[in-house]
């Protein structure tokens, strides 16, 4: 039976001594198939975090929404979404049969949250069929709650360009949430992957090196994401100005830091980070007030470290 971890995933469980224990919990927990509870969990959601993969390969992080119901399950190894992004939104030519994708399926109010990566078995005017390839749950460590209701859409203009910005500087420093995806080639246990990162208001923070940092916090030890970029440093990075409906779309390289290397950095952000990300950026596209839905104010995930880093 092939693993449920691709190389990378497993290098850095070896690191850390705890490959043996997560082999066995990730044969009972990964599943190709959805149980019950996720088939009805992904219905009830207003919203799926995507992650798609471009033709050469760059990793893109976005959101599909509707009213809930949108996304739900005929049968459990299938998932039909009834949703198709924007024109403007590079997700749109990702959307093809045959391409692999990641969801998340992220309840606010709960902090409740489940993975979901496959292949895209049907697409069509109104949507897409994915054909479930890894379903799994998530602890809801990290997850700012908040509420949230239907608002009506009044899409804003967009801007693109490359580099650090300050058109979206100040969403990217102020952000208490990101999306990660990231993506691994390999035939059993790869595919594109879409990860939730939360902490304090920033908590992701512009170096002296023109380069994004990010603590890594003390997670479930499957290490999906960073197992990725260990192979594949390229992802795609979304940020959400959770008031106006802002989504920032972010090409970047990752680079990982290890303890030993964060005490020579003395970086201020290290403090309760077991590791850390250093994000290069590369292009970016800002979407203005596309998100049709109106949030209340975070209540602080219980989780974060007690300095507040």
């Amino acid at each position: 039976m092939n693993s449920p971890f691709h190389p990378g995933e497993q290098t850095i469980q070896s690191r850390l001594g705890v490959r043996d224990k997560l082999e066995d919990i990730g044969r009972r927990v990964i599943r190709p198939y959805m149980p019950e509870q996720h088939r009805r969990f992904f219905a009830q959601q207003p919203w799926l975090l995507t992650g798609s993969l471009a033709a050469d390969g760059q990793p893109h992080a976005s959101l599909l929404y509707a009213a809930p119901g949108f996304a739900h399950s005929p049968e459990p190894s299938h998932l039909r979404i009834d949703a198709r992004p924007d024109a403007d939104d590079p997700l749109l030519a990702h959307l093809h049969t045959g391409a692999s994708l990641g969801l998340l399926g992220l309840e606010l109010p709960t902090r409740r949250r489940n993975r979901l990566n496959g292949e895209i078995s049907q697409a069509d005017a109104s949507g897409f069929t994915l054909q479930v390839r890894q379903s799994f749950g998530n602890c809801p460590k990290y997850i700012q709650a908040r509420t949230w209701q239907a608002r009506p859409r009044q899409p804003g203009p967009s801007a693109h360009g490359t580099g650090l910005d300050p058109r979206w500087l100040n969403l990217a420093q102020g952000a208490d949430t990101l999306f990660i995806a990231s993506h691994n080639a390999d035939p059993h246990s790869g595919g594109v992957d879409i990860s939730h990162r939360g902490g304090p208001s920033g908590f992701l923070a512009l170096g002296a090196d023109g380069r994004l940092w990010l603590p890594d916090y003390s997670g479930n030890l499957m290490f999906n994401t960073l197992g990725n970029l260990l192979l594949d440093p390229r992802c795609g990075l979304l940020l959400i100005d959770f008031d106006s409906g802002d989504l920032l779309h972010l090409a970047a390289r990752a680079e990982l830091y290890w303890p030993e290397q964060l005490t020579a950095l003395q970086h201020p952000l290290a403090a309760g980070a077991e590791r850390m990300l250093a994000f290069t950026p590369g292009a970016w596209l800002l979407r203005q007030a596309r998100l049709p839905l109106a949030f209340g104010e975070a209540q602080p995930s219980p989780f974060l470290p007690p300095s507040g880093a």
